[in-house]
């Protein structure tokens, strides 16, 4: 219901959530489809945008909070491209059922074939866990991680310091937020 115009915008969906019974949290993470880090602003129009069409489609009853966000540093791993993306990082993941005996894994993302991720666990041995089957996976915060992203978020022109001189470098791992729809009444 949201990917159509959120990819018209130029952005990628990695997680929606939905928490609470009250007044449910809609969490959207997002990233930017051209591979840059996505902004505060990107967040704010990602919220404007998503938050009309809740609006119109109402599938929430009563009032409701949206919150949009980068996927941070230490992000999910969701989708097939992101364990593309972060080959040679270490992840944590957890499945649906028991794979060899055992739900956790931990060790150095290698990839994905597109139905499997595939990873080298700490003991040195190799795994494919099946796309489907992924409970939860996330990377783990490590200085090399870290690394990676500062240069990700480096201009081209070498200075990560914004137009007003502030360094907009993200160094708690969360990223940009916005709550530009918090309150909405669907009704």
């Amino acid at each position: 219901m949201i990917s159509p115009a959120v990819e018209a915008m130029g952005y990628e969906i990695v997680r929606v959530a939905v928490l609470g019974r009250e007044r449910p949290t809609v969490q959207i993470m997002a990233d930017r489809a051209d591979g840059a880090l996505i902004s505060v602003e990107d967040c704010e129009r990602i919220s404007h945008a998503v938050g009309a069409v809740l609006d119109v489609e109402d599938p929430i009853p009563g009032a409701w909070t949206l919150e949009v966000s980068s996927a941070g540093i230490d992000r999910p791993l969701t989708r097939a491209k992101d364990w593309e993306r972060f080959a040679g990082h270490q992840a944590r993941a957890e499945m649906l059922v028991p794979l060899d005996g055992r739900r956790r894994f931990a060790g150095v993302v290698l990839g994905c074939d597109g139905t499997a991720a595939r990873m080298r666990l700490d003991d040195g041995s190799e795994v494919a866990l099946p796309l489907a089957e992924i409970r939860r996976a996330r990377l783990v915060l490590t200085d090399a991680l870290i690394e990676a992203s500062a240069h990700m978020a480096q201009p081209a022109g070498g200075n990560d310091l914004a137009a007003d001189g502030r360094n907009d470098m993200d160094t708690d791992g969360e990223g940009p937020q916005a709550s530009g729809a918090s309150g909405r009444k669907v009704h």
